[in-house]
């Protein structure tokens, strides 16, 4: 007959290797779970990585259509000064016709100014609307 002895130190055997096998268990199941982090601690930095560039890249469009604004403003307010010195003129050669029309006494056709001078935003011209589709801004 077993003495009562052997039949407690194998249910202890039993329960040190049950522990002996959860430790094993416990470990394993850490280390995945420490790859599965590391991966995606991985695949976070490596899309950092790609939204900076992405950024980046459109920081430099940004700055190029802003150059192009610039410089269309600029171009802009010459072509108003440039409008705004000829019709000063062409008032001046106005009043010089009129005053020779008056001294002379002949019938001269002075042309009036036209109010497309005075208000160019009513100039007869196609005014094609720039959209979204047909902005390219891959030319910056």
């Amino acid at each position: 007959m077993a003495s009562p002895n052997s039949s407690s130190e194998t249910r202890y055997a039993n329960l040190d290797e049950r522990k002996r096998k959860r430790m094993i268990s416990n470990r394993e199941s850490a280390r995945r779970s420490r790859a599965k982090k590391q991966n995606r601690l991985d695949e976070l930095l490596s899309e950092i990585n790609q939204l900076q560039n992405d950024n980046t890249t459109i920081m430099k469009k940004i700055d190029g259509a802003t150059q192009i604004l610039v410089g269309a403003n600029s171009q802009n307010n010459v072509l108003r000064a440039q409008l705004t010195e000829l019709t000063d003129r062409l008032h001046s050669l106005n009043s010089v016709l009129h005053i020779a029309q008056e001294v002379s006494g002949l019938a001269m056709d002075i042309p009036e100014m036209p109010d497309t001078l005075l208000e160019p935003w009513k100039l007869p011209c196609s005014i094609q609307p720039i959209t979204a589709a047909s902005f390219d801004m891959s030319m910056f």
